[in-house]
């Protein structure tokens, strides 16, 4: 301190002289001050660093996303913990002196942790094994982690993957709401990758056709409407089954494959069905709706009133 200016030196000496002694360790006001520069100035070099360290892995075209990913989130920590040490050896702070208390503190901390840790760690295997990515459409268990099971129609409730973060996977669902689903979750539960192999997915649609109509001439319209939407591919080309014969009506499944699933699945199948709706309306084909009829029966005693009764 011998060259600083005196006023400095005095303000220093101040902020010592105010503090506690805890056993042979002592808390100043000087201390605090020094701790809370510190950690300032090297959360400030860490994340400048992290920004260039970014910016490099960015211009590095030989690796992916994922990869680019992991590796910034792995040199994240290490720095971070780096610069903890090195704060710490910096301050000059004895955490001898702090062993028992350090001890005590560690195993709360450890606890409370508990689910970070463990959604940390899956953050990171989720990366490495690149089962999920940013950008795949996903679905995680029944869908209830994304707000329901399914939509109208038995269509799955499927997300895009915006963001995998340290705790939780961010998840854009087709109606524009986010959903936080923890890492660990996605280890533990089963998702459906629909980009995982292929972002192909083949959609089913049940159309059902009554009896008295020309089932070949209906299958045909179905395939036709199947192959004049855009979003349909050609290869493999649209097909349609019977299914069953039901009490009213024999139950088709037409079946096409898409490759942008992201784009949604409700609104191609409503094109569809319209499109089937107004080709069946040209060729009189008719599709049966749900209905009851109801018999009145009379019970054996019923009958013509005997004579003399009113």
């Amino acid at each position: 301190m011998d060259g600083l200016p005196e006023g400095v030196v005095r303000t220093i000496g101040a902020l010592k002289a105010i503090g506690i002694d805890v056993g042979s360790y002592r808390l100043s006001l000087y201390g605090l001050f020094s701790t809370i520069v510190v950690a300032v100035l090297l959360y400030l070099a860490v994340r400048v660093v992290l920004r260039s360290i970014k910016w490099l892995l960015r211009r590095n075209t030989q690796i992916d996303a994922t990869q680019r990913l992991l590796a910034e989130k792995l040199i994240a920590i290490a720095l971070f913990v780096f610069a903890m040490l090195f704060g710490i050896d910096l301050l000059g702070i004895d955490l001898t002196a702090l062993a028992v208390f350090s001890g005590a503190a560690g195993l709360a901390i450890g606890f409370g942790l508990q689910k970070t840790v463990g959604n940390l760690i899956a953050g990171i295997i989720l990366l490495m094994d690149r089962s999920i990515k940013p950008g795949d459409i996903v679905v995680v268990g029944d869908g209830s982690s994304m707000g329901g099971s399914a939509l109208p129609g038995g269509v799955p409730n499927v997300g895009r993957v915006a963001k995998i973060g340290v705790r939780a996977v961010n998840v854009i669902t087709r109606d524009g709401k986010k959903h936080l689903i923890p890492n660990e979750l996605l280890m533990t539960q089963p998702v459906e990758n629909w980009s995982y192999a292929s972002p192909e997915v083949r959609v089913r649609m049940r159309v059902p056709v009554g009896y008295d109509c020309d089932l070949r001439l209906a299958q045909r319209l179905m395939v036709e409407t199947a192959r004049e939407n855009p979003r349909i591919l050609n290869e493999p080309e649209p097909v349609v089954w019977i299914t069953a014969f039901g009490e009213r009506a024999v139950e088709h499944e037409l079946r096409y494959w898409i490759s942008d699933p992201e784009a949604g699945l409700g609104n191609i199948q409503g094109e569809v069905f319209l499109g089937i709706w107004d080709r069946f309306g040209e060729a009189g084909i008719r599709i049966p709706y749900p209905r009851q009829d109801v018999k009145i029966v009379g019970t054996p005693g019923d009958g013509p009133a005997p004579a003399g009764e009113n």
